[in-house]
This record gives C-alpha cells, sequence and structure tokens, in this order.
C-alpha cells in the first residue's frame, strides 16, 4: 500500500473491506439488518473492526451501533445517503409485543420458541383491538372479516421484522415457528429506575407509544417545575399568614 492510499483508508479498515465476510455483512447492514451474537463470524468480524468500520460509514451519514444487548445495527442520520425504510405502525407494535414476550417467563417455559398465532393472541391480548384495526386503516367494526386481514398483516409484519433479523425460524420455513432476537429491544421502553422491564414494556404497548430518553428527561423536568411551584405557593401562604398576624 503506498503512502498517499495510506493517508486516506488505514491498514486496519484496508484488511476489513478486503475481508470475504464485508460484502455479506455490509449488504444486510444496508438493508437494515441486525446482527447478533447467533451470527457468530458476521458477529466477530463486526466485534474487531467496529471502530473502522464506523468510521466508514460514517462517510454516508450512518453509524454502526454495539447495542448494549450486543447486537450491531446502522443508525441513519438525517442526512443518509444510505437508502432507509421506515416500519409501519403496526409492525412497530408488534415488534413491541415481541419484546414484551422476549421478557416473558414463556420464553424459557417454552425453550424461546413463539409462534404466530401466539403474537396474534398476545396482541389482541394486550392492545386495543379498535387502534389496532385503526392502523392497518380498517374499519373499527370488529367483524371477523376486520380480524382475518388482521391476522394476515400481523403474519406481514412478523415476515418483515424476520428480515430484519430479529427473528429466527426454527424448522421449515412455513412452520411459523420462530426464536425472538435480542435485537427486539430496539422496541423496547425506556425503564424508569426501580420499574420492572416486562411492565415496562406492557405500558409501552397499552399507550400505544414509546417512552423516549428525552420524554422522560421532560417528564422529570415538569415534576420538578410542579413541585417548584408548590413549594412557591407553599412559601406565599406562610407570608400571608404572617402578615395576617
Amino acid at each position: 500500500m503506498n503512502e498517499n492510499l495510506q493517508d486516506l483508508i488505514s491498514t486496519k479498515l484496508a484488511a476489513a473491506i478486503a475481508n470475504p465476510l464485508f460484502p455479506a455483512v455490509d449488504s444486510q447492514l444496508r438493508s437494515g439488518r441486525h446482527i447478533g451474537q447467533e451470527h457468530l463470524d458476521n458477529y466477530a468480524f463486526l466485534a474487531d473492526f467496529q471502530n473502522e468500520l464506523d468510521g466508514f460509514y460514517r462517510r454516508y451519514n450512518v453509524e454502526l451501533i454495539r447495542a448494549p444487548e450486543g447486537f450491531f445495527y446502522l443508525r441513519p442520520k438525517a442526512t443518509t445517503l444510505i437508502a432507509r425504510s421506515v416500519l409501519s405502525e403496526l409492525e412497530m407494535l408488534v415488534g413491541k409485543v415481541l419484546c414484551y414476550l422476549y421478557l416473558s417467563p414463556e420464553r424459557l417455559a417454552q425453550q424461546g420458541i413463539f409462534s404466530v398465532q401466539e403474537v396474534y393472541d398476545e396482541l389482541l391480548n394486550l392492545a386495543d383491538e379498535a387502534k389496532l384495526l385503526k392502523a392497518i386503516n380498517l374499519r373499527a367494526s370488529g367483524s371477523d372479516l376486520d380480524k382475518q386481514k388482521l391476522a394476515e398483516k400481523v403474519r406481514a409484519a412478523i415476515g418483515r421484522l424476520r428480515r430484519l433479523g430479529m427473528l429466527h425460524t426454527v424448522g421449515e420455513q412455513n412452520s411459523g415457528k420462530f426464536t425472538i432476537s435480542e435485537s427486539v429491544f430496539r422496541f423496547g421502553a425506556e425503564v424508569r429506575a426501580g420499574d420492572d422491564p416486562r411492565e415496562a414494556q406492557l405500558r409501552l404497548i397499552r399507550d400505544g407509544e414509546a417512552a423516549t430518553p428525552e420524554s422522560l428527561a421532560a417528564e422529570k423536568n415538569a415534576a420538578e417545575d410542579e413541585s417548584a411551584v408548590e413549594n412557591e405557593e407553599d412559601f406565599e401562604d406562610d407570608d400571608n399568614q404572617e402578615g395576617a398576624e
């Protein structure tokens, strides 16, 4: 490698790009796939070259993220040069339910294996049916036809999340059974200190929205402001009482 080329690209980044694993891993990341520890070779490759590849992807205005749970994925910025796709409202809700199931005792009891039907049943049990039908632009009549269409949409959502590396098929391709990857924590609730993660996830599903670090900070500030106002009112009451005396 000549000196001019070394100024543009580090030896370790060149080694990463020359690695035979790079083309497949790069394609998967660009497609939105999450790569966890179950993908032994690809995961080890990303772990070895994480810093170099993060710098490489930043040229495209995306970041190579290693989540606290261990999985890798690309997080695009607003000015990303890599095509991005957005999950639908129903796909995100299914993802939240999958995260809830991942945290459930049933995961251990069932050796981590779930079915499409279980996800559908849990979704109906945890979420408001009217909101679900609205999410897929159906009238909220609760008819059998509407529920059939909802079930089809749920299966399609699970298929989409499988392609993103959040589920892994068990048995035959059309078995309807799968294991859940840790990457479903992309849909996880922000857990307040002392909160039970599963209860926090349940609130997230029922409320139909995610709690973010920003929203939690705003909530905390609002509570502090409210407390400050109450204290000021107490002081004013004390002053008024002293004046009356």
